[in-house]
């Protein structure tokens, strides 16, 4: 028996946000404190402004890095330093097709990444997709907007890579179906 709520949605989409709050707002409150960044120079160059996470110039301000797990396949990766954040994803992948689709996906959005500005063209090693994140991108964006953008974004790709899952099992089942007609006749 499924229940309908009085917006005519099903009980079974808000059981899957509910699993899904506790992790999200786990990953928005550690993004809060991990954003607390500031302009910093190169201690080695002067007038550079690189982000310290990626550079790795100095010990003493890369932070400890964070690591958020739902599962062992569904984790995020936050690695924090005093100008700039690195954030990584693993997203969900229950079978094959989910593995092919989240390859093909992240590829795309990472083949694009100029136009999502904090979005890096190559993940970090052993997750899907990276964001970086700087005092630059802060002093142009709202920080709690951003933290919105990442968190929406987990939510919607979860919801993508599935919806894509179930067009290509229908578009397998009416090919199979197609095939075996001939067999019929």
């Amino acid at each position: 028996q499924r229940r309908v709520h009085g917006d005519g949605s099903s009980c079974r989409k808000s059981q899957m946000a509910n699993t899904l709050a506790p992790y999200l707002n786990a990953i928005r409150h550690t993004l809060n404190a991990a954003l607390c960044i500031e302009n910093f120079a190169s201690q080695l160059v002067e007038r550079h402004n690189k982000p310290e996470i990626e550079a790795r110039h100095s010990k003493e301000l890369i932070l400890q890095p964070l690591v958020i797990a739902r599962n062992e396949n569904e984790k995020c990766f936050i690695e924090p330093s005093i100008n700039s954040i690195r954030m990584s994803i693993c997203i969900k992948q229950a079978d094959e097709i989910e593995t092919i689709l989240c390859k093909k996906f992240t590829r795309f959005l990472m083949q694009r990444a100029d136009s999502f500005v904090i979005l890096r063209r190559k993940a970090v090693a052993g997750y899907d997709i990276s964001f970086l994140v700087t005092n630059f991108h802060l002093e142009d964006m709202y920080k709690s907007k951003l933290v919105d953008f990442i968190i929406q974004f987990m939510e919607d790709i979860d919801k993508e890579i599935s919806d894509m899952k179930l067009a290509v099992n229908s578009r397998a089942r009416i090919a199979a179906g197609e095939f075996m007609k001939r067999f019929v006749n």
